[in-house]
């Protein structure tokens, strides 16, 4: 069963094509990540999502209905917590609980909420003496308050110290566990990839890249390669002296060699011992999240294959930066 069903969605604004014909559908239960650029498309897709504004043209169904024609009926399924959430600052995370039930006309345990959020410690202190991560915390406890099937949590740990980021990423890893489905936006590819069951990536109005973590890297990363901490001299001499090629980057002092078969590191190995040079540590890895979304940014949007789903663009720190 689908959650959510989009198919050839647009939202233009003037000559601006902000969203651009994109299709996806995300499962009940699971855990779907958007990401990409400012500009991107992200907001006004996701805002199309919650009713929020109406689209151009396309299909989409929250829980098989209409978010803009059956606003209503989706508004009671759904919850939201906005990019650094806020309140009223003399209120309570217990007070406003009651004050969100109150608006849905619902009768809700707050005891159950707050510990669902592992807020219950802080349930009396006033929103202004929480911290950065319990104020986070009270927003999702607010977005509980309807018993939504459907989460959309925009940048939830933003600003947020280690510590809080990963306090918020059980909360949210316990919501799946009871079958929440949650579209989650995030500049933290770590985040990313380790709270989403799937991602989908947008530039420029369109996705240019979707699926798991796992398939979108095996898709468009570079494989598996050697890392040698040595200097130019060595790099030339193992690509002489075998049929691999190295490339040396000066500013880390590493030596990167594509291993397209496993015997390939001991060819290497074997050079450079032979050489008489001075190497030092080694490692295997393969590109991250990081890694392949970086390559990819880098790509005009027009050079990619049209069934690889996949788009966007991150700063060099390997963050995404949302729009």
């Amino acid at each position: 069963m689908f959650s959510i069903e989009v198919t050839n969605l647009k939202k233009s604004y003037g000559s601006l094509k902000a969203v651009d014909g994109i299709s996806f559908k995300v499962k009940q239960g699971e855990v779907f990540g958007l990401l990409g650029p400012n500009g991107a498309g992200k907001t006004t897709t996701i805002e199309i999502m919650e009713g929020l504004r109406e689209r151009d043209s396309g299909d989409i169904k929250i829980f098989g209905l209409d978010p803009w024609k059956d606003g209503y009926e989706v508004h009671k399924k759904i919850g939201v917590i906005p990019q650094e959430f806020t309140f009223f600052e003399k209120t309570t995370p217990r007070e406003a609980i009651k004050y969100y039930a109150s608006l849905f006309n619902v009768k809700v345990d707050a005891n159950t909420i707050l510990k669902e959020v592992l807020l219950d410690e802080m349930e009396n202190h006033v929103f202004e003496s929480l911290s950065g991560g319990q104020k986070q915390k009270t927003g999702l406890a607010l977005s509980l308050v309807n018993s939504p099937g459907l989460l959309f949590l925009d940048e939830p740990t933003t600003g947020l110290d280690p510590n809080a980021r990963r306090a918020i990423w059980e909360v949210i890893r316990k919501l799946k566990a009871k079958g929440k489905t949650i579209i989650l936006t995030t500049h933290y590819l770590d985040e990313a990839q380790q709270l989403s069951d799937r991602v989908a990536i947008m530039d420029h109005g369109h996705i240019v890249a979707m699926g798991t973590t796992e398939e979108i890297i095996q898709q468009h990363g570079s494989g598996e390669y050697l890392e040698i901490h040595g200097d130019q001299q060595l790099a030339d001499y193992i690509n002489t002296n075998t049929e691999l090629q190295g490339k040396y980057d000066k500013a880390k002092g590493i030596i990167t060699i594509p291993l397209k078969k496993k015997i390939d590191m001991l060819a290497a190995l074997a050079a450079a011992e032979q050489s008489g040079m001075k190497w030092g540590e080694i490692q295997t890895r393969q590109d991250s999240l990081d890694d392949v979304f970086i390559k990819l940014i880098n790509e005009p949007f027009g050079e990619q294959e049209e069934e690889k789903p996949i788009e966007q663009k991150v700063n060099k720190k390997g963050h995404v930066k949302h729009g």
